[in-house]
């Protein structure tokens, strides 16, 4: 099949983990998709359009070059540092490809520094973790770019049937061991396969800036752990309440300006019923 047959080149930067595989799965039917993994592994070696990337030894730009996209998605993780240099090569790739965007997947920790209100798609950001602090450089290196050229995607927990939270969780379990909640935490939460959607429909409505990607409750952290348990099996688990303050923090990213169809928006409960079957 000719190559014009497709709408776009999709590139995945992380496509061998957790959610930038689920992507790749939701997308490769539709375009011409890439993707890049870290690890050695057999069956991304044989995929002729999985690229292996380490992300401290190559230059980004060489597989940019390769593929010639029209969308790239950046669901990178690893060294921080690193990640900031990457990102970095893609603003000046992006530059010089004016045909070309950008879907960046942040975090709502980009607003960890503020515990009072969820957060919505214009307020200003503020971190107290390492990890929301290098969220944020990215994504200001990010808005200095032209806007059509840039989706900046900011998520809460994902949870999956197949994601690290939920694996951790059954480990635990397994051992008796406890688990760590926070009761005091007001989050959103979404699922991979919500993501992939929403991320689909983005690129083909050709959508660009700033989206708030998370349900459209709002629960404690202790309480949707303690109700994905009851939905895993008959266990007795041994809890960690973890107190960090005395009032309740918020940690949830809301939508207000870029609001996607109702048949793509998510609740709390629907990732419940995800993760039961």
């Amino acid at each position: 099949m000719k190559d014009r047959k497709y709408k776009h080149r999709v590139l995945i930067l992380g496509a061998s983990g957790f959610l930038g595989n689920a992507i790749y799965k939701e997308l490769c039917a539709y375009f011409k998709t890439f993707g890049t993994y870290h690890t050695d592994n057999k069956l991304f070696e044989k995929n002729s359009h999985f690229f292996q990337y380490n992300l401290e030894e190559d230059d980004v730009f060489e597989i940019l070059e390769a593929v010639k996209p029209s969308i790239i998605i950046s669901a990178l993780r690893g060294d921080f540092s690193a990640q900031v240099i990457a990102h970095s090569h893609i603003c000046d790739y992006l530059k010089s490809h004016r045909d070309c965007r950008l879907l960046f997947l942040s975090s709502a920790n980009v607003f960890d520094g503020y515990s009072k209100y969820p957060s919505y798609e214009q307020d200003k950001t503020l971190s107290h973790s390492i990890y929301g602090h290098f969220k944020i450089k990215i994504e200001n290196m990010l808005m200095r770019l032209p806007k059509r050229q840039i989706a900046i995607i900011r998520l809460p927990m994902v949870f999956g049937t197949q994601s690290p939270r939920i694996q951790e969780i059954k480990e635990l379990l397994n051992s008796k061991e406890p688990i760590e909640v926070f009761p005091n935490l007001v989050m959103n939460v979404t699922s991979d396969s919500k993501v992939t959607q929403q991320i689909h429909y983005i690129i083909n409505r050709n959508k660009t800036g700033v989206f708030h990607l998370g349900s459209t409750n709002l629960v404690h952290h202790d309480e949707f752990i303690e109700d994905i348990i009851k939905r895993l099996g008959t266990y007795k688990p041994v809890f960690k309440r973890v107190y960090t303050t005395n009032d309740e923090r918020y940690l949830a990213v809301l939508p207000k300006t870029n609001v996607l169809p109702k048949h793509l928006h998510v609740s709390s409960d629907d990732i419940l019923t995800e993760l039961a079957v």
